[in-house]
């Protein structure tokens, strides 16, 4: 019953943000890595704001091996978030699993790396929007990380090692806090068994497909190594009485990673202004089945690395 209240109450919620159009997009180089120029694309609207903006950034999907951070199948949600009054920023990353066999139990290590060097670049690319803030007119305390897929468990580990004070999140102030989180179809990456925070992790939104073999749903690990999918974290979060809200769309595939942000757009907005600008403290998971939708991507690890 206490879900089904708080799912009445989410439902019943206008968003309140400002519309506007005259999308601009502006490209910037913001770090040089491996003789690799990683660039951003920052999605604005003419000037009609007076106050500085919240920033939502994006990590795009394929497995650390490909994918492009301007596919066309993202644009909706750039859209959308940029004149509802956000500065969107969709970046790149280097991608680890090029040329890699599919990672599992015994095969860890290409994976592991991949990663964290999406992590780094991530983090890097949160250093330049910091120290550009006054410039793109973001507010710092209002930044936001989403992702799919591999850009999914890019930001989910992103906050985890933030608020485990690892390495990796070294180079960002040490008061900075990301403001909230967006996995569509993501997980975390640990060699200590479920994944724990030493800070309490940001307001985060979890999309995930009961039957995506490619990342998983609850998890795949052997003794302590393995991803931790959503269903797992947001068990634990529920444990932990960390503020999330959790889609699990009942019996469909990795194609989760890309169709709520067309069609989960007013959700995701009634999340970030309840759970993250009004810092609602609601732990809510909605069963979601749609019955006229089947299961599309149904493509195991094995499959896709080739």
């Amino acid at each position: 019953m206490k879900y089904l209240k708080k799912l009445l109450i989410l439902g019943m919620l206008l968003p309140t943000f400002l519309f506007a159009s005259n999308i601009q997009k502006t490209t910037k180089t913001f770090a040089v890595k491996d003789e690799e120029e990683l660039k951003m694309d920052i999605y604005t609207v003419d000037s009609i704001f007076s106050s500085t903006q919240p920033c939502l950034i994006f990590a795009f999907g394929g497995g650390f091996k490909e994918g492009k951070r301007d596919e066309p199948a993202y644009q909706p949600y750039f859209d959308y978030f940029t004149k509802k009054g956000f500065i969107v920023v969709s970046i790149d990353y280097r991608l680890g699993m090029k040329e890699q066999k599919a990672p599992g139990v015994f095969n860890t290590k290409p994976l592991e790396n991949a990663v964290s060097l999406a992590v780094e670049d991530l983090f890097s690319a949160t250093k330049y929007l910091l120290e550009n803030v006054e410039e793109l007119n973001i507010d710092k305390k209002r930044i936001i990380i989403s992702g799919s897929s591999a850009g999914a468990i890019t930001v989910l580990q992103a906050e985890y090692e933030l608020k485990n004070h690892h390495s990796l999140a070294s180079g960002l102030p040490d008061d900075f806090s990301y403001a909230g989180v967006i996995s569509f179809a993501g997980g975390i990456f640990s060699t200590e068994g479920m994944p724990t925070y030493a800070v309490p992790p940001a307001p985060t939104l979890f999309f995930h497909g009961s039957a995506d073999k490619l990342v998983p749903y609850k998890e795949t690990r052997f003794f302590n190594k393995g991803m931790f999918g959503s269903k797992s974290l947001t068990s634990n979060f529920y444990k932990k009485n960390y503020p999330y809200l959790f889609y699990s769309m009942e019996g469909l595939g990795h194609e989760v990673a890309s169709f709520p942000m067309k069609e989960f757009l007013p959700e995701i907005e009634k999340f970030i202004k309840i759970f993250v600008f009004e810092k609602k403290l609601w732990m809510v998971e909605v069963y979601f089945t749609d019955k006229q939708r089947k299961s599309e991507i149904n493509i195991a690890p094995s499959n896709y690395y080739k």
